[in-house]
């Protein structure tokens, strides 16, 4: 088995080694006014045009390929599983998620199952994804285990079962390389803290096996440090070697290329955009594409994320004395940020990346994730065809919300107007349980129904202040939460659907151990016992 350089140009048929270069930027021959300031607008415009971001929700730490017409985008999903999500486009600008890489995350680290959850922000971090000899490769890293590597003939799936390539702490930001004499390679960050906040981190540059499935020995080499040297990608085009990285410098979190001649040096580096953190929000992480129009691309995620998380974007990327300028072109010839271009491909449907779901098959969709390993005997789609089945644990903790051992969620995009709209049966509920939908990252916010004997009563939370609702007569009850773009969400509820009335105040909706904001339906019993049926999901969002 080998790894893939990068797919650039597979329909094509072009070498790796020969890839054609295109200074050209997207439909040059039209304009716009180009917008360079964050508007409730995002992605495909309807006019043959796109407004960044992409996907106005967390999907960090993004790679892509390009196999044919489809481009494949992988996410890092730190202690959500299934864990790093896949995603598929055939223009860049609608994605859809068709998968997941790690279906079991307690194979890697069992604080990241439901009976600890004690592993918040960490997890599955970046990976990257190439295609070779009719597969699949994803590389990612853990900060508490290492590298892994797992493999799929199709991107939707099944991928094998995660194998550790380099164990250890510390190893972030891994991407595979195949060189043209078939020699494998494997680039990433190893960062280590020196005292109480000072942190160093080198890149390296190391052989792997020809299976691709273990490290050489006798062969290391750093081939770049610097403050928070990371997001690494390697590349060979015309001949030449490209390493990308970002670090920090005075302005932010930049991105960064050297390149070389050869794999052993010397290399020379270029920058290759500006940020800033308020106006742009820092875009660092990403990946390096070709479109059949011969036309590049880069596509990274908003490194300075507010409540959404870190969103993704796709800038144009023009070639410039053989180094690739992402975004607008300034006097200094280094590029800027791009919020409004022509779509890579023009004329295929809009696509939204929420998702609503009435549950009529027997497996999750793949925009569900559960926070951390679910205990797979305490939800089934399969008990009660039409509907999801959550079970009521436990918490871990008593009291304490983040415990919460069943909790289903989606991104909470940002757009200008959310609503999302959940239908529950709650005659599987018993005493001492708890259901409803809730908002969480750093601080958290529910609305919650609790049976009492034969009593079911609302409320809802904000931050553990709790504001007390009425009585629910009957088994069917409508939750929902609307949330603008802003941030600023709020609850009501319905018990026919039709008519709603709100429930306790504004809740700011935040960010936290880099991760967005999540809505996610759940249920939980101190006592344990009893069940909640979800019949659908309504996951609307404004363009």
């Amino acid at each position: 088995m080998a790894l893939a350089t990068i797919m650039l140009a597979v329909a094509s048929g072009l070498s790796q080694s020969s890839h054609s270069i295109s200074n050209s930027t997207p439909n040059s021959e039209k304009s716009f006014a180009k917008p360079h300031a964050l508007t409730e607008k995002w992605g495909d415009q309807g006019d043959g045009t796109y407004v960044n971001p992409i996907l106005p929700g967390d999907f960090s730490d993004p790679d892509v390929i390009r196999v044919g017409d489809a481009v494949y985008m992988i996410s890092s999903t730190m202690q959500y599983s299934p864990g790093m999500a896949v995603l598929e486009s055939r223009d860049m600008v609608n994605w859809k998620i068709i998968g997941h890489v790690v279906q079991d995350l307690s194979a890697i680290d069992r604080a990241l199952n439901w009976d600890r959850m004690n592993r918040p922000g960490r997890g599955i971090w970046a990976g990257s994804i190439r295609f070779q000899s009719g597969r699949f490769w994803v590389y990612f890293g853990t900060p508490d285990q290492g590298i892994y590597v797992s493999t799929a003939e199709k991107p939707a799936g099944p991928w094998s079962a995660p194998h550790l390539v380099l164990a250890g702490t510390g190893w972030d930001d891994p991407c595979s390389f195949r060189d043209d004499d078939g020699q494998n390679y494997l680039v990433t960050t190893h960062f280590s803290a020196q005292g109480a906040i000072q942190t160093t981190y080198n890149i390296h540059l190391l052989k792997l096996s020809s299976d691709g499935l273990e490290v050489l020995h006798g062969y290391d080499h750093v081939i770049h440090r610097s403050e928070g040297s990371e997001a690494n990608k390697l590349y060979k085009v015309n001949e030449l070697y490209y390493h990308y990285y970002s670090e920090v410098k005075p302005e932010g979190r930049v991105p960064m290329m050297e390149r070389s001649k050869s794999l052993d040096g010397p290399w020379e580096s270029q920058q290759l955009m500006h940020v800033h953190g308020a106006l742009d929000k820092e875009p660092n992480q990403g990946g390096l594409i070709q479109m059949p129009s011969d036309k590049w691309y880069f596509v990274s995620h908003q490194g300075k994320g507010d409540w959404e998380g870190r969103a993704t974007v796709l800038l144009p990327v023009t070639w410039v004395q053989g180094w690739p300028i992402i975004g607008e072109i300034g006097p200094d010839g280094i590029g800027n940020m791009i919020w409004h271009d022509w779509k890579p491909v023009d004329g295929l449907p809009r696509r939204d990346i929420a998702t609503s779901d009435e549950f009529s098959s027997p497996e999750l969709q793949p925009a569900w994730e559960w926070n951390y390993q679910p205990n797979a005997a305490m939800w089934s789609l399969r008990e009660r065809p039409g509907y999801l089945r959550l079970y009521a644990l436990p918490p871990l903790r008593v009291g304490h919300s983040t415990s919460i051992r069943n909790v289903i969620t989606q991104r909470s995009l940002r757009t200008s107007s959310n609503q999302f709209t959940v239908k529950l049966d709650l005659a599987g509920m018993t005493t001492g349980q708890e259901s409803g939908i809730t908002h969480f990252a750093k601080s958290r916010a529910a609305i919650t129904v609790v049976q009492s004997g034969a009593i079911r009563k609302l409320s809802v939370a904000v931050n553990g202040v709790r504001t007390a609702g009425p009585t629910v007569d009957g088994t069917t009850l409508w939750l929902r939460s609307d949330w603008d773009f802003a941030g600023r969400s709020h609850f009501s509820f319905s018990t026919d659907g039709l008519t709603y009335r709100r429930l306790g105040g504004n809740y700011r909706m935040t960010w936290g151990d880099y991760r967005g904001d999540r809505i996610g339906i759940f249920t939980s019993n101190a006592s344990g016992g009893g069940y909640l049926d979800v019949d659908l999901v309504r996951y609307e969002t404004a363009r």
